[in-house]
């Protein structure tokens, strides 16, 4: 395939005063880096940090022009690699995806072949960026949970920040799979939408904050999935029971929080972090067949809003200020 060929992208730039605009844009092949596996995007996602990245944050995105897009579906265009050929349907998240390198906002990307992810079997790839970073996070979290020994029968799980990407995927993935879901949102309209996808309760996310001096509350819950950081995971920590387990994965309230050692030391609380990022490849391999099979939600399309990359400014400002429900699916027009 030439280099010359052109395609769109939504290409982020830095402007003089320091500002940073957004707006699609005809690139070349010539423009993607070096890579083993040129792949044509059918669809992408809004993540939050894709929205940082749109936005000039460089914590994510050190040097502009850039497209961002931490995940992408499409098929193999031309692959250097044994492993993929053209045609094959394939994922790819995460890693540097959409951070300093170009990401699926754009109709082609072009990555080593260790990033890619075959699109297993049972799995569209539509459903796969409805799914996304967001789903596989999720998925992760779930393992992590039940590799510290939280199965169902142990009790009620809680799910901050229920209503964004991860959360409600979250909630969506653990009912399927039988937990008892708590799902916290300051949303109140979200309701009817969280007992959609399977929420046994949803409750204000004001009621899981404490912000008393006591190291402890009453242990009520197995075990947490938390989305949001800060505050909140401070006193989920304090009200997580015996041997139950936290996993962090967010930080859109902060990055910090505060607490003591008491829920490790006295309830053998187990804090798990998940790095969605650099999964290692044989996990990520795993948990995508598990999201195409027995954790594959039934509710995908109901989590679904669709948008092309002209849509997304929108949405952009929309998930930075913390009112995204559900998934963005953007879709390449093709």
């Amino acid at each position: 395939m030439t280099e010359k060929r052109s395609f769109q992208a939504l290409v982020v730039r830095e402007m003089e005063d320091g500002s940073f605009s957004r707006r699609v844009e005809e690139r070349s092949l010539a423009d993607l880096p070096p890579g083993e596996v040129l792949i044509r995007v059918h669809f992408s996602s809004l993540n939050y940090k894709d929205a940082l990245s749109a936005t000039g944050h460089r914590g994510v995105t050190r040097r502009y022009p850039h497209t961002p897009g931490i995940d992408a579906a499409g098929v193999v265009e031309s692959s250097r690699s044994d492993e993929f050929r053209p045609g094959d349907p394939v994922i790819v998240t995460s890693y540097d995806l959409g951070m300093n390198t170009p990401g699926g906002w754009g109709q082609y990307i072009r990555v080593p072949a260790e990033w890619v992810v075959p699109l297993p079997a049972n799995l569209t790839l539509r459903e796969s960026m409805i799914l996304g970073t967001a789903g596989f996070t999720a998925a992760l979290s779930l393992h992590k949970l039940r590799w510290a020994g939280v199965t169902p029968d142990r009790g009620d799980i809680l799910i901050t920040g229920a209503s964004g990407g991860v959360g409600s995927l979250a909630v969506a993935i653990l009912s399927k799979v039988g937990y008892r879901v708590v799902a916290a949102t300051g949303k109140a309209e979200a309701q009817p939408f969280l007992r959609g996808l399977g929420a046994a309760e949803v409750i204000d996310r004001k009621e899981v904050l404490d912000d008393s001096p006591r190291p402890l509350l009453k242990g009520r819950w197995a075990g947490v999935l938390d989305t949001v950081g800060g505050a909140y995971l401070a006193s989920a920590l304090k009200s997580t029971a015996l041997h139950g387990a936290v996993t962090c994965c967010g930080l859109v309230a902060s990055p910090e929080f505060a607490t003591t050692v008491y829920p490790f030391i006295l309830r053998g609380v187990s804090l798990l972090g998940i790095d969605s990022q650099s999964c290692p490849m044989d996990l990520r391999r795993r948990l995508w067949q598990k999201l195409a099979g027995e954790w594959k939600p039934d509710a995908l399309e109901r989590l679904a809003a669709e948008r092309t990359l002209a849509d997304l400014e929108q949405e952009i400002q929309r998930i930075l200020q913390g009112g995204q429900r559900g998934r963005v699916l953007v879709v390449h027009e093709r």
